[in-house]
Protein backbone atom coordinates (compact mmCIF):
# COMPACT_ATOMS: atom_id res chain seq x y z
CA UNK A 1 0.00 0.00 0.00
CA UNK A 2 1.31 3.38 -0.52
CA UNK A 3 1.76 6.12 1.73
CA UNK A 4 0.46 9.72 1.68
CA UNK A 5 1.46 12.39 3.37
CA UNK A 6 -1.53 14.15 4.12
CA UNK A 7 -2.11 18.32 4.35
CA UNK A 8 -4.30 20.91 6.29
CA UNK A 9 -6.27 22.88 4.32
CA UNK A 10 -4.68 26.36 4.38
CA UNK A 11 -6.82 28.50 6.61
CA UNK A 12 -7.04 31.44 4.02
CA UNK A 13 -8.66 29.40 1.40
CA UNK A 14 -11.97 30.24 3.61
CA UNK A 15 -13.25 33.38 2.46
CA UNK A 16 -12.90 32.74 -1.09
CA UNK A 17 -14.90 29.48 -0.47
CA UNK A 18 -17.61 30.88 1.69
CA UNK A 19 -17.78 33.61 -2.17
CA UNK A 20 -18.70 30.83 -4.09
CA UNK A 21 -20.92 29.55 -1.67
CA UNK A 22 -24.90 30.06 -3.00
CA UNK A 23 -26.62 33.06 -1.67
CA UNK A 24 -29.81 30.98 -0.80
CA UNK A 25 -27.94 28.40 0.49
CA UNK A 26 -28.20 29.42 4.06
CA UNK A 27 -32.15 30.49 3.51
CA UNK A 28 -32.50 26.81 2.54
CA UNK A 29 -30.23 25.72 5.47
CA UNK A 30 -32.63 27.52 7.82
CA UNK A 31 -35.66 26.53 6.41
CA UNK A 32 -34.83 22.71 6.91
CA UNK A 33 -37.26 21.53 10.44
CA UNK A 34 -37.09 17.51 12.34
CA UNK A 35 -39.57 15.70 11.01
CA UNK A 36 -43.01 15.75 12.21
CA UNK A 37 -42.52 12.41 14.54
CA UNK A 38 -39.70 14.26 16.57
CA UNK A 39 -41.12 15.96 20.10
CA UNK A 40 -38.73 18.68 22.32
CA UNK A 41 -37.12 15.89 24.04
CA UNK A 42 -37.13 13.39 21.02
CA UNK A 43 -35.24 14.29 17.40
CA UNK A 44 -36.02 11.46 14.84
CA UNK A 45 -32.62 12.73 12.47
CA UNK A 46 -30.31 13.23 15.55
CA UNK A 47 -31.44 9.21 16.36
CA UNK A 48 -31.02 8.03 12.81
CA UNK A 49 -27.44 9.50 12.74
CA UNK A 50 -26.53 7.94 16.16
CA UNK A 51 -28.19 4.80 15.09
CA UNK A 52 -26.03 5.01 11.61
CA UNK A 53 -23.41 6.25 12.72
CA UNK A 54 -22.92 3.61 15.88
CA UNK A 55 -23.31 0.82 12.67
CA UNK A 56 -20.47 2.61 10.96
CA UNK A 57 -18.73 1.20 14.23
CA UNK A 58 -19.95 -1.87 14.63
CA UNK A 59 -22.86 -1.61 16.68
CA UNK A 60 -26.16 -3.60 16.02
CA UNK A 61 -29.16 -2.05 16.94
CA UNK A 62 -31.89 -1.36 14.91
CA UNK A 63 -33.45 2.32 14.07
CA UNK A 64 -36.92 1.08 14.74
CA UNK A 65 -35.91 -0.50 18.37
CA UNK A 66 -33.45 3.18 18.70
CA UNK A 67 -37.01 4.94 18.18
CA UNK A 68 -39.43 2.96 20.57
CA UNK A 69 -36.22 3.16 23.56
CA UNK A 70 -35.61 7.15 22.47
CA UNK A 71 -38.86 8.38 22.26
CA UNK A 72 -41.27 6.09 24.48
CA UNK A 73 -38.77 4.91 26.84
CA UNK A 74 -38.89 1.18 25.80
CA UNK A 75 -36.28 -0.37 27.97
CA UNK A 76 -33.59 -2.52 25.95
CA UNK A 77 -30.48 -4.10 27.66
CA UNK A 78 -28.47 -1.11 28.75
CA UNK A 79 -25.41 -2.78 26.11
CA UNK A 80 -28.00 -2.33 23.44
CA UNK A 81 -28.67 1.43 23.70
CA UNK A 82 -26.06 3.04 25.74
CA UNK A 83 -23.06 3.90 23.13
CA UNK A 84 -26.09 5.27 21.18
CA UNK A 85 -27.66 7.35 23.70
CA UNK A 86 -24.33 8.42 24.34
CA UNK A 87 -23.77 9.51 20.93
CA UNK A 88 -26.99 11.12 20.73
CA UNK A 89 -26.50 13.18 23.43
CA UNK A 90 -23.10 14.28 22.07
CA UNK A 91 -24.87 15.39 18.66
CA UNK A 92 -27.60 17.38 20.80
CA UNK A 93 -24.90 18.67 22.84
CA UNK A 94 -22.97 19.98 19.11
CA UNK A 95 -26.09 21.41 18.29
CA UNK A 96 -26.70 23.77 20.78
CA UNK A 97 -23.06 24.65 21.48
CA UNK A 98 -20.76 26.79 19.65
CA UNK A 99 -17.29 24.89 18.62
CA UNK A 100 -13.98 25.53 20.66
CA UNK A 101 -11.90 23.72 22.76
CA UNK A 102 -13.99 23.35 26.02
CA UNK A 103 -17.37 22.65 23.96
CA UNK A 104 -15.16 20.10 21.88
CA UNK A 105 -13.73 18.19 25.03
CA UNK A 106 -17.56 18.07 26.47
CA UNK A 107 -18.44 16.52 23.30
CA UNK A 108 -16.41 14.12 23.43
CA UNK A 109 -16.66 13.30 27.03
CA UNK A 110 -20.57 12.38 26.41
CA UNK A 111 -19.94 10.49 23.34
CA UNK A 112 -16.92 8.49 24.71
CA UNK A 113 -18.37 7.81 28.14
CA UNK A 114 -19.14 4.37 27.23
CA UNK A 115 -16.39 3.76 25.04
CA UNK A 116 -13.14 3.97 27.12
CA UNK A 117 -12.56 3.97 30.56
CA UNK A 118 -12.90 6.66 32.93
CA UNK A 119 -9.31 7.54 33.38
CA UNK A 120 -8.61 7.49 29.94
Amino acid sequence: MRAHNLQIIPTDLWGSYIERLPKALQNAFDALQDAEISTDTFSFYTSVSAVFSSKIEGETIELDSYIKHRKFGIEFLPDYTQKIDDLYNAYSFAKTNVCQQDTLMEAHRLLSKHLVATNW
